[in-house]
């Protein structure tokens, strides 16, 4: 599973709070890749949850 995060990402901290495992707040939010195939379902809630659909899951 690939996880991508567009630009334009608010950083509103939605994913984090989902998924804390897999997502990072920074400048944008930051995917850690190791932790993805773990937290599938996880992964998949917090794209939907994005307010701006900035995250990709492939």
């Amino acid at each position: 599973m690939n996880v991508t995060i567009e630009d334009s990402c608010i950083a509103c901290g939605a994913c984090e709070s989902i998924c804390d495992a897999v997502f990072s707040i920074e400048d944008k939010a930051v995917v850690n890749a190791a932790n993805v195939d773990a937290n599938a379902d996880a992964v998949q809630e917090a794209a939907g949850a994005c307010p701006v659909s900035a995250i990709t899951v492939a």
